[in-house]
């Protein structure tokens, strides 16, 4: 429900703070008093598109704030799947500021892009303009009001029906796959089994290219390698010059002969008999390495000609033995499919007929529930249409069932046919129904699908267009049952409908010298009828015309009493 609503310098309103309620909450006010700022104001904050022009003239802003009480636990789990999370006493808070060349959206605190704040508004609440009312003649609408209507009988069908389109399309899709490779396969065969050759005659092992790399970089610097390794050992055990081993087997012996008189000496002499035996054995390990290290003329061959073919395979292939491999089993694969072609090819047409005639029972079932659902929802309409003064309207909803208006959903196009005069045949909607008409039909389909609709909030602007007397009290009477199951907030120039308000607001706008501003206030009792009064006889407020007022409040709080 929508609970605040707060404007600052957004047109002519300077600064307005206005809390909604539950059930009919009416706004009335002289014509240009500000109306459809209030609305266009909403518009903003719900992400419509921002304009400059619309700050008011000397502020450097404009700042629209809507504050939400979820209470439902399906809308709190629809803004849930968004990422959009209650805060802990159940309030979303919208805002939006709109500066020259920029504006900013926030909810909750967190800034957000419009289209955030549009889908938030999808769960939230539910305008309805002229424009929103001329939404009604797309017959596109049509199917997605009756599939509202029957939205609990249909559901479980139509997410199954979901389910198998998406497999038969992915199984049309390969079938065609495959009728395309059919036509080209003797080519790709044959390259297929080329590649998977040549890696399979290569015999590669893991890892072998980063063995071979290493033992081909050995021997291209066998001679550098060689020539370090033969000073080290000149340096450590050299029999013709002093050496380290001999210099440090001296140096030991000096230190034991001095130990001798000096105990303090043994850790010394320990450390020198250790460096000593290390000398020792890395002069013998590097000897045993010199004698060993040659070049195999035959060896080196072998490694230099396996890393150009593995180097060739990568540059084909994979960037590794690994992924040259990985390449192999995917020609494998694709070999292994064309094996029997045929037979490939019969097993997906099979499948693929499977799943249409899966998919065909189901939108049968679908066509079925709809028409059922259909028959109920076009006598509820002719009823509405009765009660809001359409005494000769006939209301047909046409269902076809066709294949090429098959999607996710079924194969059904929904129209509706609706006939306003006596002695006129049922036309599609474009063909019949007038600006005014049409806001009492969108009405009618408000009232009618109020227990399928669950959003809470619902802003009607110029429902009473084109309409006075008796069609008006019926349209109060409407909107004031639709408020027992919605908030609803409606802009009206009509006494009959502000009569039924549950909550009246009052929009004016006020002139000094160097400023206009509008502002908005809520009534109490007095002031809803002298409201109504000045609706019903202009400036002048009357005895007669609170009298007459007076009349219509208590009749509506009759009605609302039924």
């Amino acid at each position: 429900m929508l609970e605040r609503l707060v404007v600052k310098n957004v047109a002519l309103m300077d600064e307005a703070e206005v809390e909604f309620h539950d059930g009919l909450n009416i706004l009335t006010g002289e014509t240009g008093a500000g109306k459809s700022i209030l609305i266009g104001s909403i518009n903003l904050a719900l992400g419509a598109k921002a304009d400059k022009n619309l700050i008011r003239q000397g502020a450097d802003y404009a700042y629209v704030e809507l504050v939400f009480s979820v209470e439902s636990e399906k809308i709190r789990q629809k803004l849930m799947e968004l990422e959009i999370f209650p805060d802990e006493e159940g309030k979303v808070v919208l805002t939006r500021r709109i500066m020259p060349g920029k504006s900013s959206c926030r909810l909750n605190g967190e800034t957000v892009s419009g289209k955030v704040l549009k889908e938030a508004a999808g769960v939230l609440i539910d305008i309805h303009g002229q424009h929103e009312h001329q939404s009604l003649l797309s017959e596109k609408k049509h199917l997605e009001v009756l599939d509202l209507y029957a939205a609990k009988e249909l559901s479980g069908t139509k997410e199954e029906l979901a389910e198998v389109y998406i497999k038969y399309r992915e199984a049309e899709k390969e079938l065609q796959e495959a009728l395309l490779e059919d036509a080209s396969k003797d080519r790709e065969i044959a390259l297929a089994q080329f590649e998977k050759k040549e890696i399979e005659e290569a015999n590669l092992q893991q890892e072998e290219d980063v063995q071979l790399e290493e033992a081909f970089r050995r021997m291209e610097n066998i001679r550098t390698i060689a020539e370090a390794v033969s000073l080290a050992v000149h340096c450590l055990d050299n029999y013709e010059n002093e050496n380290a081993q001999s210099l440090i087997g001296r140096a030991l012996k000096s230190v034991n002969d001095a130990k001798v008189f000096d105990e303090s000496l043994s850790e010394a002499a320990d450390q020198l008999a250790a460096a000593e035996e290390l000398v020792r054995d890395a002069g013998r390990l590097l000897s045993h390495y010199a004698d060993n290290l040659e070049i195999d003329a035959q060896t080196y061959a072998y490694t230099k000609e396996r890393l150009d073919t593995i180097n060739r395979l990568k540059t084909k292939y994979g960037n590794s033995i690994e992924e040259i491999l990985a390449y192999a089993e995917e020609k494998t694969k694709f070999l292994n499919k064309f094996e029997d072609f045929e037979q490939y090819k019969i097993e997906l047409s099979e499948k693929r007929d499977a799943l249409q005639n899966h998919l065909q029972t189901l939108c049968a079932k679908a066509h079925k529930e709809r028409c059922r659902q259909a028959e109920v929802l076009q006598k509820r309409m002719q009823d509405a249409l009765l009660e809001l003064n359409f005494p000769y309207a006939r209301f047909e909803i046409e269902v076809v069932q066709d294949e090429k208006y098959l999607s996710k959903i079924g194969d059904d196009y929904v129209r509706f046919l609706i006939s306003l005069n006596a002695g006129e045949g049922l036309k599609p909607l474009a063909q019949v129904a007038s600006g005014g008409e049409l806001s009492r039909i969108m009405l009618s389909l408000k009232t009618v699908l109020a227990d399928q609709d669950e959003i809470e909030s619902l802003i009607f602007d110029e429902i009473d267009a084109g309409i006075s007397g008796k069609t008006a009290w019926k349209v109060s009477e409407k909107l004031g049952l639709l408020g027992r199951r919605h908030q609803v907030i409606c802009i009206t120039h009509l006494p009959q409908i502000a009569a039924m308000a549950d909550h009246h607001y009052m929009i004016e706008k006020e002139q000094t010298s160097d400023c206009t501003r509008t502002t908005l206030t809520m009534l109490g009792e007095d002031g809803m009828l002298c409201e109504i009064s000045r609706l019903l006889g202009g400036d002048t407020i009357t005895d007669a015309t609170l009298l007459n007022a007076r009349e219509l409040k208590d009749m509506a709080i009759h009605a609302k009493q039924y």
